[in-house]
């Protein structure tokens, strides 16, 4: 019996032993970010292994007592590694760095998942790699709805739904781009190969980025660096037919796995006078350089980077646009001749642009458990631009404009993500200072001043359920312009001596000069909603009521813009834009064929105190005969629809189409508004297959009808034919034909990381005229351009 019961003790000894050195351990793996449960993620605790639940739960049992290493894994995740002791039983919470997929592809266009209602279109790498030798203006010109506003060839500026200037802003890898943008001439200072993809928002809805963001936000954002060793570039040779010009990008990638990284990038760019199907456009020649450096490091919870980027840009402006007299002005309007021509050259003379634009910015973050991430950027921008008229002597070697803009922005921005809602802040300060150099012997078009200006805003969005989704914003601006501006007497006494006799300083001569201290503030809003019932189905509304403050040009402007080739009169008694804005977009997918996606988009902007430019009259000067544009303030109404399909008809083959329509009006005039956008249609088929060393071939027809609606701005002019003063009317308003246009694309890889591709524009020399060009009235638009790329991936 002792023997038995001795057993019996050693027995319930060993269970009692086994039982205290042998645990259970459950817990829960959820995102940082918001805290969603993730499921199928594998921990792994020693040689133990469990899958999570739909819940994000895991659990592990009999457990042995001792020290492990910790690890989790989930799919687009960073793995989790650390230190377990484990002595007892044990309650764990894992926090994992959910990468969800910001991008996902569908067949015409990618699309982010976060964007809530949003409207929003990007263009991938893809895409930016086909056009690698266009400016940024052109290529956005393949969404729908964008445009571009054109000063000759070399030059344009994004239009979202008939809207451009400063009520679009460029978001350069998250800064505000400050580069005298309120300029029509004054093309994007950017290369748009430095960039993984481009986001275009259309409409009022991202009040993050500022409210004068009315027409848009067009974001560029460069790549994501892998947290591993590497060491990769790309090379890119392109031969340009249309100028004789070439183009070469250069970019270096290297990265390590500690989370630091290096990048580098240059680009250069040159060609020569273009050329219509039927003459050469003298002085039409480009040199543009860019250099772009990123160096910075990485983990989840933290990180800092320092990016720098450098553009000069030399752009000769279309000798035939800048003309000596009435004359030869009315000729040039009425004539398909032009009055300057030269042979071939790759000599840029006056009128010329010489621009040089610096950016610099450090950016950091930390994330907190409770508050969220805290991201903080500041950024410095020199911008000095140069414009050279046609004079003569000296004079010649002397700029008309220099200006020089110095840019301080402060951005501080908190972002909360729980699983049903996040809330974004954030506050905006910034410092410009604008100097114009009395050096050029010639009057200012804008003056020196400075500009003060911060912002605060709140987002915050909420998941009502699977399929329902609701966001609200608002934001508050306060702008302040201290300016120095001289005057002629007559201008101050006939419009603004009663009104502002608070800004007036003195009187010399003939000029008076004064120091205006303008002060607006804008409170703005947006609400919005996406409704997804189905994976084949989203529908989302935005309405936004918007303010935005007149710019420098609009409020000052006085005098010759060389490189527009106008007057421009601007006016101090400008007062804020006040709209309502209103976004409905519709995405579907049906089962056609390999599968059709269809998107539709609706806008209506109705807005009080609209500013417009348009002519108003000719003014002959010393330095020749130029229109005048003058700034003035309407009640306008501008609606419209952008449409996009996209059709998979093989595996191999694709169709993709898209038409946009916008219809403006200026209401106090009843008149349609200037310089809208011509309804326009795009269609291409499109062949590719991997297999066949990546080939692919696309061709494409695009569209423009003719603009009907459009202001009546002829002046009427006096000039002399056979010795007798005649009495002209010049045609400034009428908008020119329809026209269609083909361009073809294909590309191949040659051998492991070489690739060629060939793109073809004006495939049959079309001789038109683009009615959103400033330059329409002095010749045609550049003919047949064939557009050779290799490029080398190492």
């Amino acid at each position: 019996m002792k023997f038995i019961l001795n057993i019996i003790l050693v027995f319930f000894g060993l269970a009692f032993f086994n039982a205290q050195n042998n645990y259970s351990i459950q817990g829960k793996i959820i995102d940082f970010h918001d805290k969603v449960p993730l499921r199928e993620a594998s921990i792994k605790i020693g040689n133990y292994t469990a899958i999570s639940d739909e819940n994000g739960k895991f659990a592990f049992k009999n457990v042995k007592k001792g020290t492990y290493i910790l690890t989790a894994n989930h799919p687009d995740c960073e793995t989790f590694s650390q230190t377990l002791v484990v002595d007892k039983d044990l309650e764990i919470t894992i926090n994992l760095e959910h990468h969800i997929e910001e991008i996902e592809t569908i067949t015409f266009q990618r699309t982010h998942k976060t964007n809530a209602s949003m409207i929003l279109k990007t263009l991938d790498q893809e895409t930016i790699s086909r056009n690698s030798t266009e400016n940024l203006g052109n290529v956005l010109s393949n969404i729908s709805g964008v445009g571009a506003l054109k000063t000759g060839n070399n030059i344009s500026k994004p239009i979202i739904h008939g809207l451009y200037g400063s009520r679009v802003l460029i978001i350069n890898n998250g800064v505000k781009m400050a580069e005298q943008e309120w300029g029509v001439e004054h093309a994007p200072n950017v290369d748009i190969n430095n960039f993984e993809h481009i986001d275009v928002i259309k409409g009022a809805s991202a009040l993050k980025y500022g409210s004068d963001a009315i027409g848009g936000v067009v974001v560029m954002e460069p790549g994501i660096f892998p947290k591993k060793d590497s060491l990769k570039g790309e090379a890119n040779l392109s031969g340009i037919s249309n100028g004789r010009g070439i183009g070469f990008d250069l970019n270096l990638v290297k990265t390590w796995e500690s989370g630091w990284a290096l990048k580098t990038n240059g680009g250069f760019k040159k060609s020569g006078d273009l050329h219509t199907p039927e003459y050469l456009l003298m002085n039409t020649g480009l040199q543009v350089n860019s250099f772009n450096f990123t160096l910075q490091h990485n983990s989840f919870l933290q990180g800092i980077s320092f990016d720098y980027s450098l553009t000069n840009q030399q752009i000769g402006i279309y000798r035939g646009s800048d003309l000596g007299n009435l004359e030869d002005f009315y000729k040039a309007l009425t004539t398909d001749v032009p009055i300057y021509q030269r042979d071939f050259s790759y000599a840029i003379e006056n009128p010329k642009q010489d621009v040089q634009h610096h950016l610099a910015k450090i950016s950091a973050f930390k994330r907190f458990k409770d508050i969220g991430k805290i991201t903080v950027d500041y950024s410095f921008q020199y911008n000095h631009r140069k414009e050279f008229d046609v004079r003569r002597g000296e004079l010649a070697q002397i700029p008309s404009l220099d200006l020089e803009l110095f840019t301080n922005q402060l951005n501080i921005n908190d972002l909360i993500e729980r699983p049903f809602w996040n809330f974004e802040t954030g506050i905006d300060l910034a410092y410009q200072y604008n100097y114009s150099t009395p050096e050029t012997q010639a009057r200012r078009l804008v003056p020196n001043y400075s500009k003060y200006s911060g912002g605060v805003y709140s987002i915050f969005k909420y998941k009502i359920s699977p399929k329902l989704n609701v966001e609200a914003g608002l934001r508050y601006d306060a702008t302040k312009y201290d300016a120095k501006k001289w005057y002629d007497l007559s201008t101050w006494e006939n419009f603004y001596s009663e009104s502002f006799s608070q800004f007036y300083v003195k009187t010399d001569g003939n000029r008076v000069f004064s120091n205006p201290v303008l002060t607006y503030k804008n409170l703005s809003f947006n609400a919005g909603v996406q409704f997804r019932p189905s994976s084949g189905f989203d529908l989302k509304f935005n309405y936004a009521n918007v303010g935005r403050t007149p710019n420098i040009a609009e409020l000052f402007a006085d005098g010759l813009h060389h490189s527009a080739a106008i007057i421009e009169v601007g006016n101090l008694g400008m007062k804020n834009e006040e709209g309502h804005q209103f976004n409905l977009n519709i995405d579907s997918k049906l089962n056609v064929l390999g599968g059709l996606q269809i998107s539709v988009n609706h806008y209506l902007f109705l807005t009080k105190n609209f500013i417009t430019e348009v002519p108003t009259g000719i003014q002959n000067t010393i330095r020749g005969v130029f229109p005048v544009w003058s700034y003035g303030q309407i009640d306008a109404k501008m609606y419209g629809i952008d449409f996009d399909a996209g059709l998979n008809i093989t595996p191999n083959t694709s169709y993709k189409g898209r038409f946009s329509y916008v219809y403006g009006q200026d209401v106090t005039n009843d008149q349609p508004l200037i310089l809208m956008l011509p309804p326009n249609f795009a269609n291409s088929l499109e062949f590719s297959k991997a297999e066949w060393r990546n080939f692919y071939f696309k061709v494409e027809n695009q569209t423009f009808l003719h603009q009907n609606r459009f202001p009546d701005y002829n002046p009427s002019i006096h000039i002399y034919e056979n010795g007798v003063e005649v009495e002209k009317t010049l045609d400034l308003s009428t908008p020119p034909p329809s026209y269609s246009l083909w361009s073809l694309q294909t590309g191949i890889d040659f051998v492991k990381g070489f690739s060629a591709g060939l793109k073809i524009t004006n495939l049959f020399d079309v001789n038109y005229k683009d009615y959103l060009n400033r330059l329409r009235f002095f010749s045609y638009e550049m003919g047949r351009n064939v557009i050779l790329n290799l490029k080398y991936n190492f």
